[in-house]
């Protein structure tokens, strides 16, 4: 497995007192009633547009690519209720890292992990499709709840913060893998694990091929799932951690696990993993990471969607 990040005396230096501030800052927030955190991520948000304004472009530029049938009113209010859930998703990340077990267990309700322990049963190694949802890190908490599985992850340049992020996540699953370390998914799966995979966002022109992604027809997708198939023989079960509206609480929809993947080659794959992804959206688009820049890459010679 990947040498996980450790706790040193280093992170305690001066040049980190600022981040311990913020983390914090967080640990108090999220000790406070749901509803009181679920008001205050979402008024958080709506500051964030008047700070990310580069961001709310890159939103409302993926919103108009993905649905120009939509009207101009109609994706902006999706815009809005999206980065209600970017304060959310901040809000969500200190409640998966610091929360006890007990109280995320008690706002979530849970369907669809019994094929996933009857797969487990069989022995059979599993691909977890968890696309990027701004409820993702906490939706991880409570599927590792529930079945522990192997994260990956990508570590983070302050080592403060790669710390933090990998002991929050290792609370409930059994252990994390660098996204570069191919070897130790593929063995993974092929000895019967959990493995979290995210094929959604825009790698780069490296592992990617070009295939439709909702309306846009050109979409860089990588073109991991179909090795990760291809050489594990492993299923994909596709999973949604969804916030319920007005501060009711979540839910955690673990669909119906795809056993026969198409993997007559890598655009068949990515083609195939898109519908995935696109059903996965459409259960809660408003929460969906829009502010990336998904199509930032381009065929040669075609101009930027930017």
């Amino acid at each position: 497995m990947t040498h996980l990040p450790q706790f040193t005396r280093s992170l305690l230096h001066p040049r980190y007192w600022l981040t311990w501030l913020g983390i914090g800052l967080l640990w108090l927030l999220v000790l406070l009633p749901y509803p009181v955190i679920y008001r205050f991520g979402c008024f958080i948000g709506r500051i964030a547009m008047y700070v990310m304004k580069d961001r709310v472009s890159i939103a409302q530029r993926n919103l108009q690519l993905c649905f120009p049938h939509k009207s101009d009113a109609e994706r902006q209010e999706l815009v809005v209720k999206n980065f209600e859930s970017v304060g959310m998703g901040l809000m969500e990340t200190g409640m998966a890292w610091f929360w006890p077990d007990w109280r995320v267990a008690r706002w979530f309700d849970v369907s669809g992990v019994e094929a996933v322990k009857q797969l487990l049963a069989e022995k059979r190694g599993i691909l977890l499709i968890g696309v990027h949802f701004l409820t993702l890190e906490l939706g991880a908490r409570i599927f590792g709840m529930q079945t522990p599985g192997i994260g990956v992850y990508r570590p983070n340049d302050n080592p403060l913060i790669d710390w933090l992020q990998t002991w929050g996540r290792v609370r409930s699953n059994k252990a994390m893998l660098d996204r570069k370390d191919f070897k130790g998914m593929v063995k993974a799966l092929k000895s019967g694990e959990i493995v979290w995979y995210a094929p959604d966002h825009d790698y780069g022109p490296r592992s990617s091929v070009f295939v439709p992604f909702f309306a846009v027809d050109q979409a860089a997708t990588t073109s991991g799932t179909w090795m990760l198939a291809r050489m594990s023989k492993a299923c994909i079960v596709p999973f949604v951690p969804r916030r319920k509206p007005n501060g009711a609480g979540y839910e955690l929809l673990v669909l119906e696990p795809e056993l026969d993947i198409p993997l007559g080659s890598a655009e068949e794959t990515a083609t195939w993993m898109n519908k995935v992804v696109e059903k996965c959206i459409l259960l809660a688009p408003d929460q969906y990471m829009w502010l990336h820049r998904r199509f930032k890459t381009r065929p040669e010679g075609v101009p930027s969607r930017y």
